[in-house]
């Protein structure tokens, strides 16, 4: 009989409309394939707040925890409204995290300019709350590392999520004391260099996560992606670092708790 396994999804978000039928037996099937708590992302002020209630309304209270922030996407809708709003809700004690942040130059849906204003912005709410960070890179590489060592943001650490940089990326944002968090696609066949960053990585400094309801992993291609995929993550990083699955398991759970403050007790 398998021991049991405990792993941590760092990133979801189920809130998404995808979830809306079957929100309930997806976190069902979480909690079923070992999963022990779920950080679910918010991406405007709205998934904010409705990741919010979901914590505290669900039944799997307590193991799912919110965090608040604008995506690069959004950048440019932000409003002073919405500013005040995210200062007021990064302060709460129940929000684990300001993110997702950071900057899309791929798709550019909101101007350059204003992405890099919004990045910077919501790393100093981050400071002033005394939160870590999530942040969103995708083809911003040089940028998103600039912002982070112009503002000071390894005083309040994070993690670089779905990473899709290069090693020397990688390297810079460990040695601000980042986390790196592996998601689906190090499972595709074509992700030879994720692959290499992912058996690279220190142990102590790496995260896995699912980024449901997108990136689902190989088995599952062409699917929905939800929380209880994030084992097949763990498997292939171990496959690759050629060690035990329980091993990957222990250490990502470790790091995603000690990064949120996550008030989980030894054993759960």
């Amino acid at each position: 009989m398998r021991e049991k396994i405990r792993l941590i999804d760092s990133h979801a978000h189920l809130t998404d409309r995808r979830f809306k039928r079957d929100q309930e037996e997806v976190i069902l099937r979480a909690r079923n394939s070992g999963l022990v708590a779920i950080v679910n992302v918010g991406y405007d002020v709205a998934s904010s707040k409705d990741g919010l209630d979901l914590a505290q309304q669900r039944s799997w209270q307590g193991r799912i925890f919110p965090t608040v922030g604008v995506h690069p996407h959004n950048a440019e809708s932000i409003t002073g409204a919405d500013w005040r709003e995210l200062e007021r809700l990064a302060r709460l004690s129940e929000v684990v995290s300001v993110g997702e942040i950071g900057l899309d130059f791929y798709r550019d849906i909101s101007p350059r300019r204003v992405q890099r204003e919004a990045f910077r912005r919501q790393i100093a709410i981050a400071r002033d709350a005394g939160k870590p960070i999530i942040i969103h890179d995708r083809d911003a590489h040089n940028d998103v590392v600039r912002i982070l060592r112009d503002e000071g943001a390894s005083r309040c650490g994070g993690v670089l999520h779905c990473f899709s940089g290069d090693w020397q990326m990688a390297k810079a944002c460990l040695d601000m004391g980042f986390y790196i968090s592996i998601a689906g696609p190090v499972t595709y066949n074509n992700s030879g260099s994720l692959q290499g960053i992912a058996a690279r990585v220190p142990l102590d400094r790496l995260m896995i996560e699912t980024d449901c309801p997108y990136l689902t992993p190989q088995f599952k291609r062409g699917q929905r992606n939800e929380p209880a995929y994030v084992e097949e993550v763990a498997k292939k990083i171990a496959a690759l670092r050629g060690i035990d699955l329980m091993e990957v398991a222990e250490h990502t759970t470790e790091n995603a708790v000690d990064l949120f403050s996550l008030p989980l007790e030894a054993g759960q």
